[in-house]
């Protein structure tokens, strides 16, 4: 059943919450769901299904690895953020920590809680490292509006605390549980014991694909960018991004895990992640180079990511490429808008902001200008007040905001639902990190619909724009072993 529409927001979880980490030696993100599995089927017997799955892997810190559910968070309407963040701090305060959601305190998982038996074995750390601290996992959605296929039912915001989650980065390893106190510390037991004899699933077989459905003909999508050239020669758009989705049905049901590691293994520059937008059937996934907002106490990392071409099969023809795509006064024109915008929006919650040196950030099939772009905020910030505030950025929507908004309306023949929307995570202090969710997809069974998107300005010809969108489905493909 839809949930209902407007701006209710709720929160489902158990009872005297409890949470529990310790260190552990470190395994892959597949061979940690491998492990899951047999909770899966133990489920009848009263133990929690270890569904649905997160997965969040950066550039820079590692990955974090998470199954089953201790408390959802939901809401519908175009407050979606501010729902999310209020109900956000109900269950966090509900959480038996400690101190450790202070930002300038270290987490302590409370290890002499009178919890349960069984538990003497438990070491836990008294002072947990920052990042195996609780978080809440989910995506917003790019509108506020009751969603159609791919994404029906699902609502304009859903986060979720995992029971489970295994934070690994160059640091170390650590497995931190959440649930009711009075099995926590056996449910920690357990799961260490599964991790230690965990091993290395083996590769599976690559599916195929059977039947494939674009939502735009290449004829669609030429009068669809004619009228978005329309509408900024006649002055009422400086910019809009245009997307098309296509469903991709297979031969047997999509292993979301180990589609990740394949992304993983060829775009380790990027965000890959994988988050429910449901209670396990369906999984949104993809590999995105374009970091929304990380947001560490008043420190603020973002960055403008726009303008693109293709790679070259030689390093000349690259190099050549990435030539044109710096001398291209399209690109620069599309470049600085969103560059330009993204340090307007920050501007008002900032003490300053620096903006660095453009350059191109080369992907496995695609080569884009980028900006980094670094704020230090004027005061304490909710991660979840700068997605609001950036979100969406003109690389994923347009200029002006409201007249991108209407186009997009009128002239995409899908609903986006949570595409280029914020995904990410957070935790009590409010500190998280957020990607746009582009080169993406959502899967459920043996059905994956791929999005991708380009930004139309002036000079922008349909035919390059085309040929550039399906170099954008390539990443999810490849992932998929078609």
């Amino acid at each position: 059943m839809e949930p209902a529409r407007g701006d209710e927001a709720s929160v489902r979880t158990e009872p005297a919450l409890a949470v529990r980490t310790a260190d552990v030696e470190a395994v892959s993100a597949r061979a940690f769901f491998d492990a899951a599995r047999p909770a899966n089927e133990r489920a009848a017997s009263g133990e929690r299904v270890a569904e649905p799955r997160v997965v969040w892997r950066t550039p820079e810190s590692g990955y974090v690895a998470a199954c089953g559910v201790t408390a959802t968070c939901e809401t519908n309407g175009p407050d979606r953020f501010a729902s999310v963040r209020e109900r956000a701090h109900e269950l966090f305060t509900t959480l038996e920590t400690g101190p450790g959601f202070d930002p300038d305190a270290d987490f302590d998982p409370d290890p002499d809680l009178d919890a349960d038996s069984g538990s003497s074995d438990i070491d836990t750390d008294a002072d947990v490292p920052y990042a195996a601290r609780p978080r809440l996992f989910g995506g917003f959605s790019f509108f506020s509006d009751a969603h159609e296929s791919p994404w029906q039912a699902v609502p304009d915001a859903r986060f979720v605390l995992p029971a489970v989650q295994l934070v690994s980065t160059a640091e170390g390893t650590w497995l931190t549980v959440t649930g009711d106190r009075s099995t926590i510390n056996s449910r920690l037991s357990d799961w260490r014991d599964r991790l230690a004899s965990a091993s290395e699933p083996g590769a599976g077989k690559s599916p195929a694909i059977s039947h494939v459905e674009r939502t735009t003909s290449r004829a669609a999508w030429y009068d669809q960018v004619e009228t978005a050239l329309s509408r900024i020669d006649g002055g009422s758009l400086r910019k809009v991004v245009l997307a098309q989705s296509l469903s991709a049905t297979l031969d047997e049901s999509i292993e979301v895990p180990e589609a990740l590691s394949r992304l993983a293994g060829s775009y380790p520059e990027c965000f890959v992640f994988s988050v429910p937008v449901d209670g396990g059937s369906r999984d949104f996934f993809g590999a995105t180079p374009e970091r929304l907002v990380s947001v560490r106490g008043r420190e603020v990392e973002t960055g403008a990511l726009a303008g693109s071409v293709e790679r070259g099969e030689t390093d000349a023809v690259d190099a050549r490429l990435a030539r044109q795509l710096t001398e291209s006064e399209k690109n620069d024109h599309e470049h600085a808008l969103v560059a330009n915008a993204v340090r307007e929006q920050l501007a008002p919650l900032s003490r300053s902001v620096s903006v660095g040196d453009r350059t191109v950030r080369k992907l496995a099939t695609v080569q884009h200008l980028f900006t980094p772009i670094e704020a230090d905020l004027a005061g304490n910030e909710h991660v979840l007040s700068l997605v609001e505030a950036l979100h969406p950025t003109p690389a994923v929507g347009g200029l002006p905001p409201d007249a991108a908004a209407e186009t997009i309306r009128e002239i995409e023949t899908f609903d986006r639902g949570w595409y280029a929307a914020p995904v990410g995570w957070f935790d009590a202090a409010g500190d998280g990190t957020f990607a746009v969710a582009i080169r993406s997809a959502v899967a459920e069974s043996e059905t994956a619909t791929l999005f991708a998107g380009n930004g139309i300005v002036a000079g922008s010809d349909p035919a390059e724009e085309w040929k550039e969108v399906q170099l954008k489905y390539r990443p999810v493909l490849d992932a998929l072993g078609l």
